[in-house]
């Protein structure tokens, strides 16, 4: 995949794809995919910033199938009112791109729900989403769902004893637990598909680093993060770039079902797609199960109506 570019994605006319995200990664996707003539929905919490980046596709792309969605990933209920809208609005679903997030609020936050809000909105909810959009992601000739990681999830540990960092709460550790999660979840849902004949393809990605808002946002153009991305910004690669690893995970024929990709530069840190190392954690079946396990109970059981095949 010398320097695999937007130039060699497929056609996507015909697909209907979700991505989760109004700017940085999730814009970017969205953009490529609007190009290549998809229904696109971008889905996120802000209704302004979503009608901006539709109307900013729509300006470069004047014939674009795009639309907003609102969905707050700190809700689940939010979450559930969305594939409720989807269900009766769309017949099928072609591609899902989980790739919203937050990262690093200096002092632990909580979700609607109660749950440590790194965890929540970059993992829990794109879980619960997958699982209640299943329905709809088979009845698509080929679906595929992608899951975005990070280069931080090579530092993260799933730990049970303190899943929601009440007792230990550190920015960066629960950053790393949730993408670490993302990863496992991606991989977990290809041997789930496998197992239970959903017929959906599962594939992780990672953006390395990128000129995007997530430092910014989150724990603020004044903290030591955000003055790094500040004064070292020509380190980060665009969001354009990013979005190449996750884009080929998304359309491209011969992307691997179960695989990880991410930029081939040094360190992952940026370039085109590669397929990208894993993190041995990432690679345990047991904590991997027991993570599912989990995920169910935390979102009401989401996947367990589909675990007969052909359900």
């Amino acid at each position: 995949m010398a320097q695999w570019t937007i130039s060699a994605m497929p056609s996507q006319k015909g697909k209907t794809a979700i991505v989760t995200g109004t700017g940085g990664i999730g814009y970017e996707c969205a953009l490529a995919l609007a190009k290549e003539k998809a229904q696109v929905i971008i889905a996120g919490r802000n209704s302004k910033k979503g009608a901006e980046a539709v109307a900013k596709i729509k300006t470069e792309v004047p014939h674009a199938d795009v639309s907003f969605e609102i969905i707050d990933l700190a809700d689940l209920q939010s979450v559930k009112h969305f594939a409720q809208r989807l269900q009766r609005e769309q017949e099928r679903v072609d591609l899902l791109i989980n790739n919203a997030a937050i990262m690093n609020p200096p002092t632990r936050m909580q979700s609607q729900d109660g749950l440590e809000l790194q965890f929540a909105t970059n993992y829990l909810s794109h879980f619960a989403l997958t699982g209640l959009l299943l329905p709809l992601l088979r009845k698509a000739e080929a679906p595929r769902v992608v899951t975005v990681s990070s280069i931080a999830s090579r530092q993260g540990k799933i730990d049970f004893g303190d899943l929601q960092s009440k007792v230990d709460y550190v920015p960066m550790k629960a950053y790393s637990q949730s993408k670490l999660a993302c990863l496992m979840f991606a991989l977990e849902l290809e041997r789930k598909s496998n197992e239970h004949g959903w017929g959906i393809t599962s594939i992780g990605a990672h953006p390395g680093v990128c000129r995007t808002e997530l430092l910014h946002n989150a724990p603020g153009k004044l903290s030591p993060q955000g003055i790094f991305r500040s004064l070292f910004w020509f380190m980060f690669q665009p969001a354009a770039q990013g979005a190449l690893p996750v884009l080929y995970a998304a359309t491209a024929s011969n992307g691997r079902p179960g695989g990880y990709y991410g930029p081939g530069g040094i360190a992952e840190l940026n370039g085109y797609p590669v397929l990208a190392k894993i993190p041995p954690d990432a690679l345990n079946g047991i904590v991997a199960a027991k993570l599912w396990e989990e995920s169910e109970r935390l979102t009401g059981g989401v996947f367990a109506a589909q675990m007969m095949p052909n359900a």
